[in-house]
């Protein structure tokens, strides 16, 4: 199986950000965002997704977090994408529930190369530490743009908002590490009825 990796530099007057990564690694991860919770949110996807990422971002913190938030959500699907390249052999599919103490949240991701995202999250509180919560669904909008996909995402019950959040990112990578995974099956066909299923914005 060829090396499913890729490198992205994105610049522009609000974020500088450098990513790399590898589908098929064991969940290393080395990321520095400039934003603690954030740092601590990707390491999650990394770790539960077994895909290793390296990520350093700098950005206009000075105003706030929502353009590092979202651009870096962006890169990280871009990179996802690009390492998928024609997503051939892929489940394409995959979903979980994950538990974190008092809270439940299901994620199910179809890497469709049709961005779609429904979020049906709710949060007791607006901040976390100098977090604002809402940036998360803009984490996950750009994320789904970027990799091409359509992704549920529904906390089921919580109190929380750190087990929340912190839910959805563990249910998130699991899903993708199931739909990115190589069935002996498929091999080299495309999982679709299409025969593609390539991020282009057609459908």
């Amino acid at each position: 199986m060829m090396s499913r990796i890729a490198k992205i530099k994105r610049k522009t007057k609000e974020t500088e950000i450098d990513c790399s990564l590898d589908l098929d690694g064991t969940g290393e991860y080395k990321v520095s965002t400039g934003i603690g919770f954030l740092n601590h949110m990707i390491e999650q996807l990394s770790k539960h997704s077994s895909i290793d990422i390296s990520l350093k971002a700098k950005g206009d913190l000075h105003i706030d977090a929502h353009h590092t938030t979202e651009d870096i959500g962006y890169v990280i699907g871009k990179a996802i994408s690009e390492a998928l390249a024609e997503r051939k052999g892929i489940k394409r599919f995959g979903n979980c529930y994950a538990p974190m103490d008092e809270t439940l949240t299901r994620v199910v991701t179809d890497l469709s190369g049709r961005p779609f995202l429904v979020w049906k999250v709710f949060f007791t509180q607006t901040k976390l530490g100098d977090m604002d919560l809402e940036l998360f669904k803009e984490f996950f909008q750009a994320f789904s743009q970027a990799i091409g996909a359509n992704i549920h995402v529904e906390n089921i019950y919580g109190v929380n908002n750190h087990h929340i959040i912190e839910s959805c990112f563990k249910a998130l990578a699991i899903s993708l590490k199931n739909a990115i995974q190589v069935s002996e099956k498929l091999k080299n066909k495309v999982p679709s009825t299409k025969g593609r299923l390539i991020n282009d914005g057609e459908t």
